[in-house]
């Protein structure tokens, strides 16, 4: 048994059937060379066929204490069918219709009286390919954690036949161990937790006095403000249920070009992609902002070599650029204030980037709660994360794995969330929104578009 921590209890209390919280992936596949027809049909047999092989926290639901924090036990009864599916898509097998199926997976609020995961096989893409849908409820892991768990699932060799599920892979999630309870002991304990206290009250009041310094007109654009926001646009408003999914992919040797004429980094060259992106679609719908878009970015809170399970990350707010015509200025605006975040962040302990993640996650999903979100300004305009992934192809059962799109949650008020992966040579963007989007695959088109766009001016600066 295990307790949650604060960050993973807030992903069920927060969860209603309108905004489930778990957090997926979809990923196609090539079937190996000589493969039979029937070899996604034959992958899902040997996966049911793994129910011994489950570990934690695969095997893990939520046991709700009468009077202490609720926790995580093992499950006392698992069916394989319960958790594995095999389905063929509609025809014809294309991508427009692997995304709709996505977003209808994605849909429901999961089960919490069984483990919260899903992994969905999806096959006839066309005779070489079949796609996989997973899911898995939040407060399990982060997209770090899940990146990591299914990259040690697979493997780096086409040869490899051995089939390793990603359940089936050691858990990060371990019982402490028990401690002598001796006066030294406690006194060391209760030390150790009144330093941690001390340095995550001054990091919170460093966070705050940003805020107010910001507020009062004393910095200009040092920090984004949150709910600051008087424009609506599509982006926000009151979160509703169905969920919709799109995706886009851009050459990483393009990106990597870009990065070096421009001296930037993976995020500064993605988000101006994305800035630019929306700036088209908001003004297709009627509702562009001439003002930044403020975007909510998740931050990696977990030192170097932490691999326990769980959720540490917090959230940072971003303003973006000034509504311009021309990318490289974008470009370069972004890069001035994801410094100025790189400074909001530094110095201050994780537990305090935590603590206002969840303070202000209260404030927000208060007003989701009241159905208020139509009314009162969000946090922000949309979230978009950044999950780095391997480099190399990797393979399950000599089928290589071409493409992976991550597909996140909502956050409340927000109609859409992009999340970006970087895998063998692609950077990956997985769109996922509600229906009140309308043509949401326009939005990754205008991502391709966005991309170029960057290319010509940077090339034309050269």
């Amino acid at each position: 048994m295990s307790k949650l921590s604060m960050m993973d209890l807030a992903f069920f209390l927060t969860e209603t059937e309108a905004s489930p919280k778990h957090i997926g992936g979809l990923m196609i596949f090539r079937k190996p060379k000589n493969a039979s027809p029937d070899f996604a049909r034959q992958l899902y047999t040997e996966l049911l066929a793994t129910a011994d092989q489950v570990k934690a926290p695969f095997n893990q639901i939520i046991h709700w204490s009468r009077f202490g924090l609720p926790e995580w036990r093992t499950a006392t009864d698992l069916r394989m069918e319960d958790h594995v599916f095999y389905r063929e898509l509609p025809a014809p097998g294309n991508r427009r219709v692997l995304n709709r199926l996505a977003g209808e997976l994605h849909t429901p609020k999961m089960d919490r009286s069984r483990p919260m995961w899903e992994f969905h096989i999806l096959d006839g893409m066309d005779d070489n390919r079949f796609a996989v849908y997973t899911r898995l409820h939040h407060a399990y892991a982060d997209g770090v954690t899940i990146t990591r768990w299914t990259i040690r699932s697979f493997s780096e060799s086409a040869k490899t036949r051995k089939l390793t599920p990603v359940w089936s892979v050691p858990s990060d999630r371990s019982p402490r161990d028990r401690q002598s309870f001796s006066f030294k002991t406690i006194a060391k304990l209760l030390l150790r937790k009144s330093r941690d206290q001390a340095k995550m009250l001054a990091g919170l009041s460093k966070l705050s006095a940003q805020l107010v310094l910001e507020q009062v007109h004393l910095t200009k654009n040092a920090v984004a403000v949150p709910f600051k926001l008087q424009h609506k646009t599509v982006l926000t408003g009151q979160v509703s249920a169905g969920r919709q999914v799109s995706t886009a992919t851009v050459p990483m040797e393009r990106v990597n070009r870009l990065r070096k004429l421009t001296r930037s980094t993976l995020n500064h060259i993605a988000l101006t992609c994305i800035d630019g992106a929306l700036h088209r679609y908001l003004e297709e719908c009627g509702s562009d902002l001439e003002e930044p878009i403020t975007i909510q970015m998740p931050v990696n809170l977990r030192a170097e070599g932490d691999e326990e399970g769980g959720n540490r990350i917090g959230i940072v707010l971003v303003d973006l650029a000034r509504k311009t015509t021309d990318p490289y200025e974008r470009l370069r605006e972004i890069g001035f204030t994801l410094r100025n975040v790189r400074y909001q962040v530094d110095g201050v302990a994780a537990s305090s980037v935590i603590a206002y993640t969840l303070t202000l996650g209260i404030f927000a999903q208060l007003a989701e709660l009241l159905k208020m979100s139509d009314v009162l300004p969000p946090l922000g305009n949309t979230l978009v994360s950044n999950v780095p992934g391997p480099r190399k192809a990797l393979y399950m059962r000599g089928a290589k794995l071409e493409e992976s799109y991550p597909i996140s949650a909502l956050t409340p008020s927000n109609h859409m969330n992009i999340t970006l992966y970087s895998y063998d040579q692609h950077l990956h963007f997985g769109l996922v929104a509600s229906h009140a989007l309308p043509n949401l695959d326009t939005l990754g088109g205008y991502i391709h578009d966005a991309f170029k766009e960057l290319e010509d001016a940077v090339n034309a600066y050269r």
